[in-house]
């Protein structure tokens, strides 16, 4: 009877692990096929930058293409959406930025996604300078000279940004309150359309991340105001820091993280942040990440859910404090 019993046991474990071993199997083989890496904003701007840089030597290191798919609108939402209602199979993953991950919550009422549960955190990639530009037409040489022009004209300069609720949106919110000063918020489906209209000089002012403005400003095509970094950055030395020009509270620096949808497995995820890792420590990838005044972070999952925490507290206290209204 006991050996009946025991042989039956037998059974039912065998059985156990035949049905989980196509599981374990096609764990063991991911990624067996292109990989897509849902940007959350135009194409040109930094996001798809730093995507497309670190993008191309992760699917080297993965085994598998890693595909840009740009999808913009909201400042960020609607690509965040659409990966947070994907299939957590690691075959969709997507950047997560400022905007989608803190000021897009704090200061919209009706998400379509919870920022601390939708989402399964990969790896913080890189931490970026931020930096404020004017069209080389506006009357003013340096930031002094900006301030009291803003305030001798009221409403007759517009800032572009990445899209309503974005960083750049909210950044360029907390100038006008810390400056006592007022430009118009004119909204773009991402940074790079926004770029290309204050290159162009159908809006004055924009607060971009320094990758995207950088050619420009080198090329004389937009003037550099301030820096929001920590230091003053290489590439553009005579730049100061917004904290320099007595604007602290602004001097925030944006990042770029890798996540999936939320339920991810443990196990993708770990292969995923190893390659990362992997990634950021290649010679080339560092080298075009500093050339646009970047820097690479990497680390653990644990990390990054840590950065974001502190990135949404901070910019629910400003909305919070600054009393910052949404147009």
């Amino acid at each position: 009877m006991m050996h009946r019993r025991t042989f039956a046991a037998g059974l039912a474990t065998a059985a156990v692990l035949l049905a989980a071993a196509p599981t374990l199997a096609q764990a063991q083989a991911y990624p067996s096929r292109p990989i897509r890496l849902i940007v959350p904003f135009a194409a040109g701007g930094t996001t798809d930058i730093v995507a497309r840089i670190v993008g191309d030597k992760l699917g080297r290191e993965l085994g598998q293409p890693v595909i840009i798919e740009n999808r913009g609108g909201g400042g960020g939402m609607i690509g965040a959406d659409a990966l947070a209602k994907s299939a957590p199979d690691g075959y969709i993953l997507g950047v997560a930025t400022v905007s989608t991950l803190a000021t897009i919550p704090a200061t919209t009422l009706k998400m379509p996604y919870d920022a601390g549960k939708d989402f399964s955190m990969i790896i913080n990639l890189v931490n970026v300078p931020n930096v404020m530009t004017i069209n080389p037409k506006v009357p003013a040489q340096n930031m002094k000279e900006f301030i009291a022009l803003l305030k001798k004209n009221p409403g007759k300069f517009s800032y572009a940004s990445s899209g309503t609720g974005g960083i750049s949106h909210l950044d360029g919110e907390l100038f006008k309150v810390l400056t006592g000063t007022y430009m118009v918020h004119i909204p773009y489906k991402g940074s790079g359309p926004a770029l290309t209209d204050t290159v162009a000089g159908q809006v004055e002012v924009e607060m971009d991340n320094l990758p995207s403005s950088l050619p420009f400003i080198k090329a004389g095509k937009l003037r550099a105001l301030g820096m929001m970094s920590d230091k003053r950055v290489d590439t553009l030395p005579d730049v100061p820091t917004f904290a320099e020009l007595g604007l602290k509270e602004a001097n925030n620096m944006a990042w770029y993280g890798l996540v999936g949808p939320a339920g991810l497995p443990k196990d993708i995820v770990a292969k995923v942040n190893a390659a990362a890792n992997a990634t950021l420590k290649d010679a080339d990838v560092k080298r075009h990440l500093a050339e646009g005044g970047s820097t690479p972070d990497g680390g653990t999952p644990e990390h990054f859910v840590q950065v974001a925490a502190r990135e949404l507290a901070l910019r629910r206290d400003i909305v919070k404090k600054q009393n910052i209204k949404m147009e």
